[in-house]
């Protein structure tokens, strides 16, 4: 540290004072009657050493053994217009002074066991630290105390679901077997192994509580289909799905496979429905019929959207819910399903979710630890790996000359299209829809009209009415179109199995974890499929991502990767899960993952209802309003 003579400073002054006499990157202390303290980068220019925009505090009775911008370790905080470090630091301190002791939740022999300071030191430590280690160590507490609610969250979960009763299905093993011979493929041991833990598990005298994962095609929707029909026999299900062609695609599946049900499968949309009786025998219904239908029991399985969930549905009896891709449900969506016809405590549905979407193991454990989880592994025999390329700017054309004369072979194309545009942070889901559907319209225009004017093009996106919705995927399913362009509405669920090619364009913008799905999209017949990866990017971070996609054995192994590339909020939503950044950071860390476990396992097994923690039992509380995991 440099000292110098300064009793006229002014900031300007004061700086170049300083950079006279700077011979290094030390701190330069200023004292005399009035003094300051100037921090900055030293810089060289025109044969002169200079600091480049310096940091100063100007030195007080009152501050000069404490100073909070310059002179010792200061926190860097993210900002934005208008509000920078140094303001939010000056409003902390202030606060800091000011604040009312906070109670501590955490159990004593939580913070004991893994030497955490209590919370109001730890807000001294993160904000004013000492030094590296205080930091250090408060951030690593206030990571593991978010960890610790998740499960605490999770265990308790658990516990309420093991002291209410369900209703039990009486599985007819004859009529399993039957159902099982005949179907036209036999099951993968995979999807015995879960068809078994699920049945297992309505069979049971507690609700069943479980999430089915599986790859892209692996076969997941006949597991569940088995599931409803075995359950339909005795009480209704309900099927929800996230869209309309989803559904559509899950009715059109269970009629066919499943086409000797004689006690009704209907497809409830939000407009109109349909109803299938067994050996060929469906129709056209109005929704006023269809509902009226489900109230009284007449229909054994119901599928459908959010259209489930309005108020005007009611079951007579039902005893399952199944639920595909359940975070795209909010959870007081599921809760109003599956409180139908909740008349005792003996009386509760089952609850099976299904998602395609390839979650970590250690955010599995985190985020859904309160679900029991089975894992189809693999695919179907006979179905051959995709080939996946990542195609550069030189090698465009090439790729688009590959693509036409797999067309002129018979076979089909997706088009993929990302936004064109950044967009703001705070942008509304309707302005992100807008610049998504710009990049799909301007896709199409330049396939349609300068690639393949000799193709036949279609175009998907979320704004087209339904009936245009379903006119384009029908066109394309029965082969009226040989390309598709669309957006990511394309990520779940649509099944068409002549379509052997996966185009994705600006594949950077997308997680490792969308792009599998949408990869899966392609190779679910017997034809060699193919996806290619395009981006104009020529970063080596870049390319190091999107190679993952080529040498990754499964889902569960990429997703892991993208959770190291892109962070948990490829998963969960960076601003949709209510978990602030720092465990957002801790739930890469498994470590701390399983410490946290744990030390909640431990306080509930000594403290079920946390009587015995009231601090703790509060905090869950506003825990549970303010995250939304789902």
């Amino acid at each position: 540290m440099i000292v110098i003579d300064a009793k006229d400073q002014v900031a300007g002054r004061l700086a170049a004072r300083t950079a006279k006499i700077l011979l290094s990157g030390e701190e330069v202390a200023i004292v005399n009657s009035e003094a300051a303290i100037v921090s900055g980068k030293v810089s060289y220019k025109n044969g002169k050493l200079y600091l480049s925009n310096p940091a100063y505090e100007l030195i007080t009775a009152r501050n000069k053994d404490n100073t909070k911008h310059t002179g010792r370790l200061v926190p860097i905080y993210p900002e934005t217009k208008g509000l920078t470090s140094k303001g939010i630091r000056l409003i902390l301190y202030s606060t800091l002074e000011n604040l009312e002791k906070i109670k501590e939740f955490m159990p004593s022999e939580t913070l004991k066991d893994f030497n955490f300071p209590e919370v109001n030191e730890s807000l001294r430590m993160i904000h004013v630290p000492e030094s590296r280690e205080e930091a250090n160590l408060a951030r690593k507490r206030f990571s593991f105390e978010e960890l610790f609610l998740l499960q605490i969250r999770n265990l308790l979960q658990k516990v309420e679901n093991s002291r209410v009763l369900s209703k039990k299905v009486n599985i007819d093993r004859n009529s399993l077997d039957k159902t099982l011979s005949d179907l036209p493929f036999q099951l993968t041991d995979s999807q015995q192994k879960s068809l078994s833990e699920i049945l297992g598990d309505l069979e049971g005298s507690r609700p069943m509580n479980r999430l089915l994962q599986g790859d892209v095609g692996s076969g997941k929707t006949i597991v569940v289909g088995l599931a409803a029909i075995l359950t339909a026999n005795q009480y209704q299900v309900a099927f929800m799905a996230p869209t309309e062609i989803l559904a559509r695609q899950h009715y059109a599946t269970m009629t066919k496979f499943f086409g000797n049900f004689t006690k009704g499968i209907a497809l409830l949309l939000s407009k109109d429905g349909k109803k299938f009786l067994g050996d060929g025998l469906e129709m056209d219904v109005k929704k006023t019929a269809l509902i009226k239908d489900v109230s009284l029991g007449k229909i054994g399985i119901v599928i459908g959207t959010h259209a489930l969930i309005q108020k005007t549905i009611k079951f007579k009896n039902l005893g399952l819910v199944i639920v595909d891709e359940q975070h795209r449900f909010g959870v007081s969506q599921r809760a109003n399903l599956l409180s139908q016809n909740l008349d005792s405590e003996n009386d509760h549905s089952h609850f099976l979710s299904m998602s395609a979407t390839p979650i970590p193991r250690t955010l599995m454990l985190s985020i859904f630890g309160d679900l029991d989880l089975s894992i189809i592994e693999g695919l179907p025999s006979g179905r051959k790996p995709i080939i996946t390329k990542i195609i550069d700017t030189k090698n465009r054309d090439k790729a688009y000359a590959f693509i036409r004369g797999q067309v002129r072979r018979g076979r089909q194309v997706f088009v993929v299209c990302p936004r064109i545009e950044k967009v703001e942070e705070e942008s509304s889901y309707a302005a992100l829809q807008i610049l998504e559907i710009k990049a799909v319209k301007e896709e199409y225009e330049k396939l349609s009209k300068k690639i393949f004017p000799d193709l036949r093009v279609g175009i998907l996106h979320g704004k087209l009415k339904p009936q245009e919705k379903e006119s384009s995927m029908s066109d394309f399913a029965n082969g009226k179109t040989d390309i598709l362009v669309t957006t990511s509405v394309v990520e779940v669920g649509v099944d068409v199995p002549n379509a052997t090619i996966m185009m994705i364009e600006g594949s950077e913008r997308f997680g490792l974890a969308q792009l599998y799905q949408f990869r899966g999209r392609v190779g679910r017949a017997e034809h060699q499929s193919f996806c290619f990866l395009f981006t104009e990017s020529d970063s080596n971070k870049t390319h190091d991502r999107l190679s993952a996609l080529l040498t990754a054995k499964n889902g569960f192994e990429l997703a892991e990767k993208d959770l190291e590339f892109r962070g948990p909020g490829e998963f969960l939503g960076d601003n949709q899960t209510g978990l602030p950044d720092i465990a957002m950071e801790g739930l890469r860390n498994p470590a701390l993952i399983k410490s946290a476990r744990s030390a909640a396992e431990k306080v509930i097994e000594t403290s079920e209802t946390l009587d015995k923690y009231p601090e703790l039992k509060e905090k869950i509380q506003s825990f549970k309003k303010e995250i939304h995991l789902e």
